[in-house]
């Protein structure tokens, strides 16, 4: 199959392998105690600002994983970098599983998240070694939200200022970090209209090309309001087949440097890639 670079969709890459997560955030214990109100950080209010909060501190190391589950067939991709939300940027280093790739073994992918922009490196066969794919994220059919087989953290976030029918689940440990855990529902439609300038392009592609507008969610904020961990849940189809995708995010060492340089125009690869 050969994919023009800015014809890049969702159905290609994932076709490699875009799947989720779960697990990395480790064993959470609920805790007992008072109602919801008694509790700080217990407000549901606190998930619909929590992009504002986030971008407030400044930047942060994630890991990220990803699940699609079609036609009987899971597969798992893994990510781990850092974030600038107020440059609103981030580097990751994205690991493939072998058999999603066609292969036993697959040399992880260097993303780099920009406003508007995804960067890859070793994104596909054809594709020289020094040299980076550069991909419209606003043309993308889910606007990058399952694509890179990771979905950009800031615009996890984001997607939470739609959310509805929120309920307060239980306090709990994760990580040896406290947080107040909530789940809800948001919509993408809705995100879309609300979320912030640099990111509003995206979200309208994705609620153009998704067809369920309804992304079910599981949020956990620390006692200063930020998002430790964001668990989302889509569903679309692909070629007429229903696929289910899990994208999980876990945020930790707020405020570390996080350094993102964009190669320059004569990296980027101008050819056709192979997957």
């Amino acid at each position: 199959m050969v994919v023009r670079q800015h014809g890049l969709r969702g159905a290609a890459f994932a076709a490699m392998a875009v799947a989720g997560v779960v697990a990395t955030a480790g064993g959470c214990a609920a805790t007992g105690g008072a109602a919801a109100d008694d509790r700080p950080g217990s407000d549901p209010g606190a998930v619909r600002k929590a992009a504002d909060v986030l971008r407030a501190a400044g930047s942060s190391r994630a890991r990220t994983s990803m699940e699609m589950a079609a036609g009987g067939t899971r597969v798992t991709i893994r990510g781990e970098g850092g974030y600038d939300f107020g440059r609103r940027m981030g580097r990751l280093r994205v690991l493939l599983p072998g058999d999603a790739a066609g292969t036993s073994e697959h040399r992880p992918i260097t993303e780099l998240l920009s406003p508007g922009v995804l960067y890859m490196k070793n994104r596909g066969a054809g594709v020289p070694a020094d040299k980076w794919v550069r991909v419209d994220s606003t043309a993308l059919e889910d606007g990058n939200l399952v694509t890179g087989g990771v979905t950009d953290p800031l615009i996890s976030t984001e997607l939470l200022r739609a959310a509805r029918d929120v309920t307060f689940v239980a306090e709990r440990d994760l990580a040896g970090v406290r947080v107040w855990h909530y789940r809800g529902v948001t919509e993408l439609g809705r995100a879309a209209r609300s979320a912030s300038a640099d990111v509003r392009g995206a979200l309208a592609a994705a609620a153009k090309g998704f067809g369920e507008d309804a992304v079910p969610f599981d949020a956990y904020l620390d006692e200063e309001g930020r998002p430790r961990k964001v668990r989302l849940r889509f569903s679309y189809l692909n070629q007429g087949h229903p696929v289910e995708v899990a994208s999980t995010m876990l945020l930790y060492a707020f405020g570390e440097r996080v350094a993102v340089t964009l190669p320059p125009e004569e990296d980027i690869f101008t050819g056709e890639i192979k997957t």
